[in-house]
């Protein structure tokens, strides 16, 4: 990913932190040459300073297949993104799109029956376990626990990071103001992230 220097992110808490804040992620291999993506949700941990993300696929997804023992497999993690109208600026340029991105490569293998159902339990925790009585591992019956079988699960050691967060920092600190304010009051819920995360970048309290 192309990332000019004043848009690259290089704290690598944040980086991580951001990752396991947007999980639902888009995996990209290659079969013969030809690349192919599956959109997952995953889970990003970490062991000895090294990320993994974990996650699974259905059967029928000729995708697991690249993902035994894959190299260079991409995974994008995609933040909030909003249109930057040059008509916010003080003098006259060109529009623009503001984004956080973090793309990873790493390496793949298969998780193991034993280690897809620890995933799957993990998963299933961080978005049920607060509800009452929610649809956890735990509170499944056997027979839904069955549906494990049409899934492959999958690990990737992470070996290179790539983060953008492209947030006007080339801009005055009257522009930036007006573009905060501006996407602030949209109905976008997107393009109000987008403040957010410019505000947090500036320092400065929405």
């Amino acid at each position: 990913m192309y990332i000019p220097k004043q848009y690259t992110k290089e704290d690598y808490q944040e980086i991580k932190a951001f990752m396991q804040r947007h999980n639902f992620v888009t995996v990209i291999s290659t079969v013969e040459g030809k690349p192919i993506a599956t959109h997952v949700p995953v889970n990003v941990q970490e062991d000895e300073e090294t990320l993994y993300i974990t996650g699974h696929v259905a059967k029928g997804n000729q995708q697991w297949q690249t993902l035994d023992h894959g190299e260079n497999i991409l995974v994008i993690f995609q933040g909030p993104h909003a249109y930057i109208s040059s008509t916010w600026y003080e003098d006259e340029d060109v529009p623009t799109w503001n984004y956080q991105s973090v793309q990873v490569y790493g390496k793949s293998r298969l998780l193991t029956e034993e280690e897809l159902v620890s995933d799957l339990t993990m998963l299933l925790d961080k978005y049920e376990g607060q509800r009452d009585q929610g649809a956890t591992w735990n509170n499944m019956s056997e027979r839904t626990k069955r549906q494990m079988k049409g899934v492959k699960g999958f690990r990737i050691k992470v070996t290179e990071i790539f983060a953008a967060y492209k947030l006007s920092q080339s801009r005055s600190t009257t522009d930036k103001d007006n573009i905060i304010d501006t996407l602030d009051h949209s109905d976008n819920h997107l393009d109000r992230a987008v403040a957010e995360a410019m505000a947090k970048e500036q320092g400065r309290s929405k």
